[in-house]
């Protein structure tokens, strides 16, 4: 007979626990332990000898399904063999990005083409999906939707005689199974209801796509819970004041796990852009000072993107240091770089220091467009038109290559800029791997007091 014990299992991380805690050991969250009643066999119903048995992967048969296109090249690419059937895609966003936006268009892509794709919402009425389809142009036959939150209405869906294409679950938080006990978005349901719904759409070659909410760090809610259960695991971000978004791919068992795609937010919905080689710069006045060009690389695409800097004289005690698109500690460290190696006096200034257009970004190669938007604010002198950088700056003032130099170096050619301002493995920087060599590059000096 089976037997039940209660476990702790943390709502933010799925860490399972003995005993309650009132931090979480895993994920050090506070008051995240919820209890749980779980069944466990005893070893008499335990009995080996299944049908189940490891096979040579020679003798396996069959082939693997090609996938559907999607209606949408760039998605296409990004998904790495479109709607691969069987494939669980989670979908992760902060509320109001447009992931039920781009989900909806995606729904209406594959109806358009003769499949049949059913919209699943737990979160909005009928009329309400009705509305937005209406508002983006995507009424037709083969565009169904629920408005349930019941798994066990979903999983009719693939009893019915004709499984859907594509099946959408918005969001698999707001689904509870009637077999599991506790509250939908509780770890016990979502991770019910996903492994319910996973193991039916393989069986049935739909591809399920899965909404999940994001805690209030910007994470996918139980990310160990649920991007381990799925084949792909995609992250719509951006900022709702700008019209842009980026679907980044961290997982992805099909394709390249390294890939985004840069959307546009219209009228009639999300727009892929196709070529974002220069979509970040807007409306750039190359002549004034403070502003570079930076070739930058996300995932396997280069853009360019434009670096702002602003520095003025401060009348605080401890002057300002605000970054926005990067982190502000990356702006301290370059900051101490220049003040230690060109001799700049920097303590009594202001720094303010951007990336243009809302972007976000990690890569070390923008620590040189960084030091030129800054140097040129501090000098108040544009920056030689056309010019374009990237580079690495270590702690002792030395320009470091970075990666994909070469990608980088061609998108900059067939974008028509020059010069360029970079580091290459061996070779210095026009003449000097040093920022001091640098700065002597742009503005004919070695160092000196700026205005600040």
């Amino acid at each position: 007979m089976a037997k039940t014990r209660e476990i702790y299992i943390c709502s933010t991380c799925g860490n399972q626990s003995l005993v309650w805690q009132g931090q979480c050991p895993a994920c050090k969250e506070w008051n995240t332990l919820a209890a749980e009643v779980v069944s466990k066999k005893s070893p008499s119903e335990s009995k080996p000898g299944g049908k189940n048995a490891p096979v040579a992967l020679e003798e396996v048969g069959g082939e693997l399904m090609q996938g559907r296109p999607t209606g949408f090249d760039e998605l296409d690419r990004v998904l790495g063999k479109g709607l691969t059937p069987g494939a669980a895609v989670l979908l992760g966003g902060e509320p109001g990005i447009g992931k039920s936006t781009l989900l909806l268009q995606l729904a209406g892509s594959v109806a358009t083409r003769g499949g049949r794709a059913v919209y699943a919402s737990g979160e909005e009425s009928l009329p309400q999906l009705k509305g937005r389809a209406e508002r983006l142009g995507l009424l037709g036959p083969g565009l169904l939707a629920m408005a349930t939150a019941s798994s066990d209405d979903l999983l009719n869906l693939f009893t019915s005689g004709q499984p859907p294409e594509l099946l959408i679950v918005d969001s698999v938080q707001t689904m509870a199974s009637s077999r599991v006990d506790g509250i939908p978005g509780s770890v016990s349901q979502v991770r019910a209801v996903s492994t319910e719904l996973i193991e039916q759409a393989k069986k049935s070659a739909t591809t399920l796509f899965l909404v999940g909410h994001v805690t209030k760090e910007g994470s996918i809610a139980g990310p160990k819970l649920m991007e381990h259960m799925v084949d792909t695991v995609l992250y719509l971000e951006g900022d709702r004041r700008h019209l842009y978004r980026i679907l980044r791919v961290l997982k992805n068992r099909f394709g390249p796990s390294d890939e985004l795609l840069v959307l546009e937010m219209l009228e009639k919905g999300l727009s892929i852009v196709t070529d974002p080689s220069t979509f970040f710069l807007g409306e750039r006045d190359a002549s004034l000072s403070g502003t570079a060009v930076v070739m930058a690389m996300d995932g396997q695409r280069p853009f360019a993107v434009e670096v702002q800097a602003l520095v003025g004289r401060s009348t605080l005690s401890f002057p300002r240091r605000t970054a926005l698109g990067f982190d502000v500690n990356r702006l301290h460290l370059l900051l101490a770089v220049l003040e230690k190696h060109l001799r700049i006096n920097l303590a009594t200034s202001d720094v303010y220091c951007k990336i243009g257009g809302g972007l976000k970004l990690a890569e070390p190669g923008l620590d040189l467009g960084i030091v030129a938007a800054v140097l040129s604010s501090l000098y108040d002198r544009p920056l030689p038109e056309g010019a374009v950088f990237w580079g690495e700056i270590d702690l002792n003032g030395m320009v470091r290559p970075v990666s994909a130099h070469d990608i980088r170096r061609k998108q900059a050619k067939r974008l028509g800029y020059g010069p360029m301002f970079f580091s290459r493995q061996g070779k210095g920087l026009h003449g000097s791997g040093t920022i001091g060599g640098f700065q002597k590059a742009l503005f004919g000096q070695e160092g000196g007091q700026g205005e600040g």
